[in-house]
């Protein structure tokens, strides 16, 4: 077909009014449909809030280049001699595909609605089946050794088990490097006791591992080979421990903080609360952070000895203070740096009670006195760490989760507790932190905010259509587009997550997005149909509804492909994707792909087949066809 430049300019403008809407609306859609993912808080909420500003921001400016520079990129370059789209061999061989199987569909209504149906009651055990975690985890591709061992261990003991672990650690093939460290840094942000190691562990490039070895083989590997007596191993990763420590003050994967006024009790229950954990599946790395046990040098100074002695507290403290901690006599200039010049007894004079007994005071009146004449020198016990939250006492019984979800975890550990950790003292209560915190948290935003957004794009919806029948018409392609999604969910072994539930979200807009399309060429094939026969019963039959919704669904099946192919082209390869970052990524792609394969073929087979029926039942009930001006 020729056409002039006049016409063809023409055409161009007349069909860039009737995309416009249609952008528009599509792109408010989706954009509503990722509210929910502005709206989270938390770790969950820094980690894909970018991802929705960037879609946001790219939706926009796409509207607005579909609006304005598509067409005049048209007039340009769209010229010659047109083809119609039977033109287009696949498109002849889709057509010769699908509409035999539409005819089938119209024909056993009831049969292809029914399979849907099942197909969805299906689904949903399945859903409610999965296991439910806060965030994949993500691969760091390094390790975390964790192990505490008992709160009075001495520095060299605490210096052996870090050099045995080590060279242990390193014996390990897929290990590249280790390092460990016992106590903490210099800095007041750092709380961490002796007792207390972290060794961060360099694992080799996967090419270089034993043959089918995995992360989760090598941890079983080193635990295995890390047992030693008084240590309790933990595993995790470096970034997520300090996330997790740093929002929680947990740095395990889940934690059961016991609240109370006194240290004693606290340690009491939380033994009770470990005992009743030891048995749950998935609960590993399992112990209680100390809250006894620690070891303190008492120096008590006798008031009468003093006297005799002529000494007061002061001269006393003065002498213990500088002895043992040291004591500031000036500074040391070197260039432009500074250093403080500490003096204090040497490590072999001050290293036993004993020896500390002997350390000498001058008095004015019996010359030289041993420390111990006017003080009782002795090791006491006392909390290692005394932690509070809330103007409260806190002790925390902490695990990790491996070979089983969070959610299920959790939940067994919370009935069992309630069971058998009976008669809690008055004044004191148990709180779940770590990741089920998080998890909690984002569930019910994501379950207060998603029916919100649903209600707002049916708003959307009926304004596109003035109908509130065709906007609910088209809201009904969400419940089928997961069935997709929750079937390959379910069979990849992916647990629900806010990642996952970031892929079902963006389901949301994609499916409703097609189902319009299709909703608005079955539209446009009645207003040809009542253009050309009239809108009454007399003169429009079954057969004349049923030929037309065939036409609007088969010969515009073009487009309804292209919007199905362009996403799966852009998402399937994720599937196959390595390295950092993909744990994340391919549980939010999982229910896209699978949810746009079952919304497509709801959308091309099941919504011709209902729209059909409801024609039918508008002639039948008014005597005439509802025909929307619906612009695409």
């Amino acid at each position: 077909m020729k056409l002039s430049k006049e016409e063809r300019i023409r055409i161009i403008e007349k069909a860039a009014k009737q995309v416009g809407p249609s952008v528009f609306w599509s792109t408010i859609i989706v954009i509503m449909s990722f509210l929910p993912v502005f709206l989270l808080t938390g770790q969950e909420g820094k980690l894909f809030g970018p991802l929705a500003w960037t879609k946001t921001f790219i939706l926009i400016v796409d509207a607005i280049v579909a609006i304005t520079l598509t067409p005049v990129l048209i007039s340009f370059f769209l010229k010659g001699k047109l083809k119609g789209e039977n033109a287009n061999p696949l498109n002849r061989v889709l057509e010769r595909i699908y509409g035999p199987v539409l005819r089938w569909c119209l024909n056993w209504r009831k049969t292809t609605i029914g399979v849907n149906i099942i197909a969805l009651l299906v689904a949903i055990p399945m859903l409610f089946s999965l296991g439910t975690e806060f965030m994949p985890p993500l691969d760091e591709g390094s390790i975390l050794f964790m192990p505490v061992t008992l709160p009075d261990i001495s520095n060299a003991e605490a210096k052996r088990i870090l050099q045995v672990q080590d060279k242990i650690i390193k014996s390990v093939p897929e290990v590249e490097s280790v390092l460990g460290k016992a106590g903490r840094a210099s800095t007041a942000t750092d709380n961490s006791p002796i007792s207390m190691i972290e060794t961060i562990i360099m694992l080799k490039p996967q090419s270089e591992w034993r043959d089918g070895m995995t992360k989760q083989d090598i941890i079983r590997e080193l635990d295995t080979k890390l047992q030693i007596p008084g240590v309790v191993n933990g595993w995790t990763q470096p970034i997520i421990n300090r996330i997790n420590m740093l929002a929680t003050g947990i740095r395990t994967d889940v934690g059961v903080k016991v609240y109370g006024q006194n240290l004693d009790s606290i340690a009491s229950v939380s033994e009770r609360v470990r005992t009743a954990l030891r048995d749950v599946p998935g609960v590993n790395d399992l112990y209680v952070e100390p809250i006894t046990g620690g070891k303190y040098l008492e120096i008590d100074i006798n008031r009468e000895a003093l006297g005799r002695y002529g000494l007061t507290v002061d001269d006393v403290n003065m002498i213990v203070e500088s002895a043992l901690g040291g004591t500031s006599i000036g500074n040391t200039i070197e260039g432009r740096q500074r250093f403080s010049i500490n003096v204090r007894l040497a490590q072999e004079y001050r290293n036993s009670v004993e020896r500390i007994q002997r350390i000498p005071i001058q008095t004015t009146t019996a010359g030289t006195i041993p420390l111990s004449s006017v003080a009782t020198i002795r090791f006491t016990d006392g909390p290692p760490m005394i932690n509070s939250e809330n103007a409260q006492l806190r002790g925390a019984v902490l695990f990790n989760v491996r070979d089983r979800d969070l959610g299920s975890t959790v939940k067994e550990a919370m009935e069992k507790i309630s069971n058998e950790v009976t008669g809690i003292p008055s004044g004191y209560y148990l709180e779940w932190s770590g990741q089920w915190e998080n998890q909690v948290r984002a569930t019910k935003t994501l379950q207060l905010i998603i029916p919100l957004v649903v209600l707002i794009i049916f708003f959307i919806l009926y304004f596109s259509f003035n109908s509130i029948k065709e906007a609910f018409f088209s809201l009904i392609t969400i419940p089928f587009a997961l069935i997709g999604g929750v079937f390959i969910v379910y069979f990849y072994g992916v647990n629900l997550s806010v990642a996952v539930a970031v892929g079902f979200i963006a389901l949301f807009g994609m499916a409703i997005e097609t189902g319009m399309l299709m909703v608005v060429y079955l539209n446009e094939a009645m207003g040809e149909l009542v253009e050309l026969k009239g809108n009454s019963r007399e003169t429009i039959t079954k057969q004349d509804i049923r030929d037309f919704v065939f036409k609007g669904a088969v010969k515009r099946l073009r487009p309804k492909i292209m919007t199905v192919s362009v996403s799966l082209f852009g998402l399937i390869p994720i599937l196959w994707a390595t390295g950092i970052g993909t744990d994340v990524m391919k549980p939010i792609v999982l229910p896209l792909i699978g949810g746009v394969f079952t919304s497509s073929i709801h959308i091309l087979l099941v919504t011709p087949v209902v729209f059909e029926m409801m024609k039918e039942y508008e002639l039948r009930k008014h005597g005439k066809l509802d025909i929307y001006d619906v612009k695409h």
